[in-house]
């Protein structure tokens, strides 16, 4: 029985008929098409003129907007929202496509993924399941067996699609930890009990975590040691291995690390060589840390977040020699494969590790799917229900191959060196340490002017007023407790003539603060 009255039910029935019209199906075909062309056409017209990476728009000039809208009263028009998301996003996005951004790992991104992402999205593909993917599964991993080959791994090796490197890192890491445990567990067990799938008791567990450590670059990413936390280790797990000048891992400084903590009974879970520094586009002696870790019995993670595009590059794969030593690698392929955000993957040397992230729910991946061969991909992953992203890299090597992609990233690669080479001599700029990859670190300092925080504040300075001028991006870090400016190339479409014309302006808003400052 209803107790609502005619005219409040008519009232519902119709709102729920018009909701119906939102629906995508087979019933509402030339809404999806009109709708999509809409929002093409207004990306296009905004693209078409976007003279600057960057409105230059502040949080606060800018929150009021977004603040004052009304999420109860919908507008009911698609081109009105559009004309809403113009003054609220598009208005002032942040243009990875524009040759003057140059801030951060964020590249512009190659057409057949975006064709990807179009599909994708409407499928709606979960790549948890079988029955919620099919086809999608075998896709991503096919994909996953494409990248561990040119990894060089062998036909043993597996992984995942993830949401990014900080995601895959934590995976690899988790990995490790379990198998560190296994390890320490089967060396206490008498030789009549010990088995390869030993695992620790809670009370074992307890007394190993404190004392469980990786090893990584001082030069690395922080999501090491966010993992640490997340993955209950001590405050102190992480250990800092120095770089040298070059701003590589010191394999000096690695081995007596490892050394140390093998007297003091510290089990090392991993060692984490980095393939592509986000400060400094650097890449980690890769083979004498494998032979350390070959040594030494630790499981070695590559992050290759930033550097994977080496995999496919025609010229300089070379960098990446050693990569293929690893027990776990972290690839981002929305970095250096020009991939739209989400893309990335955490591939492993012996899919035997990844059960560590298996847990059978009888209502989603009972265990007899195991025995019925039944691929469920969620038995592999951090997560449960995940977007079809492997879609944008497999129309992207179906359409455009993965030689064409490599030379995109030889490109940027030769504009950093060539930036390199141009800072290196203009007196306006001290420049660190020549990069491997696509990132410049560089700071202004006029000949013969003395060091200090005035610097430091001019440096700064410069960095904000261009982002606030729009005219460009560029990011910033601290190199030796002083701030230092950063180019991250990864658009083929800069020419060094944009990027000699982002140092006039930086170098110009620099000296107005000094001398503003000084009278």
């Amino acid at each position: 029985m209803s107790f609502q009255g005619p005219a409040v039910q008519n009232r519902s029935a119709g709102s729920a008929v018009r909701a119906r019209q939102h629906l995508f199906n087979d019933r509402t075909l030339d809404a999806y098409r009109d709708a999509l062309a809409a929002g093409v056409d207004r990306v296009g017209d905004r693209i078409a003129r976007a003279d600057r990476p960057f409105s230059g728009i502040s949080p606060q000039q800018l929150a009021p907007e977004i603040v004052d809208i009304d999420l109860d009263r919908p507008l009911e028009d698609p081109a009105a929202a559009l004309d809403e998301l113009e003054d609220v996003y598009l208005r002032d996005a942040v243009y990875f496509h524009h040759p003057r951004y140059l801030a951060h790992l964020n590249c512009p991104v190659v057409i057949p993924a975006l064709l990807g992402e179009a599909v994708l999205t409407a499928v709606n593909s979960s790549l948890d399941t079988w029955d919620q993917s099919a086809g999608a599964t075998l896709i991503e991993r096919r994909l996953i067996d494409w990248t561990a080959g040119r990894i060089g791994f062998g036909v043993d090796a597996d992984g995942v699609f993830t949401s990014g490197g900080s995601q895959s890192n934590l995976q690899a890491l988790l990995l490790a930890r379990e198998e560190a445990l296994t390890a320490a567990t089967t060396a206490t067990t008498t030789a009549a009990t010990a088995t390869a799938t030993a695992t620790a008791t809670a009370e074992e567990r307890t007394a190993l975590l404190p004392r469980l450590r990786i090893l990584a670059s001082r030069a690395g990413h922080f999501s090491v040691q966010k993992s640490a936390k997340l993955l209950g280790l001590a405050p102190d797990a992480v250990v800092t291995v120095p770089t040298g000048a070059d701003r590589r891992m010191d394999t000096a400084a690695l081995a007596r690390e490892l050394e140390r903590c093998r007297a003091e009974n510290l089990p090392v879970l991993a060692v984490v060589a980095t393939a592509g520094t986000t400060d400094f586009g650097t890449i980690d002696p890769l083979p004498a840390v494998a032979d350390l870790c070959e040594q030494h019995g630790a499981w070695l993670h590559v992050d290759a977040a930033y550097g994977c595009g080496l995999l496919v590059s025609p010229t300089r794969r070379h960098l990446l020699d050693g990569i293929e030593r690893a027990r776990s690698v972290t690839v981002d392929y929305h970095k250096s494969f020009f991939q739209p955000v989400s893309s990335s993957a955490l591939v492993v040397s012996d899919s035997a590790v990844l059960r560590h992230a298996t847990h059978h729910a009888d209502y989603l991946n009972p265990a007899r799917a195991v025995e019925q061969r039944i691929p469920n991909q969620v038995d592999k992953s951090l997560q449960t229900t995940r977007r079809f992203d492997a879609l944008k890299l497999w129309l992207t090597l179906r359409i455009m191959g993965a030689d064409a992609v490599g030379s995109l990233f030889d490109e940027v690669v030769d504009r950093a060196a060539a930036a390199h080479d141009l800072l290196s001599t203009d007196p306006r700029f001290e420049v660190v340490t020549r990069s491997q990859l696509s990132t410049v670190v560089f700071r202004y300092r006029p000949d013969g002017a003395p060091d200090g925080e005035h610097l430091d504040r001019a440096n700064l300075h410069a960095r904000e007023a261009l982002a606030a001028s729009g005219e460009a991006v560029v990011a910033g870090t601290r190199v030796d407790g002083r701030h230092y400016l950063k180019f991250t190339l990864l658009n083929p479409e800069t020419t060094l003539d944009d990027i000699a014309h982002v140092l006039d302006l930086l170098a110009g808003h620099a000296a107005g603060h000094l001398a503003a400052s000084a009278a």
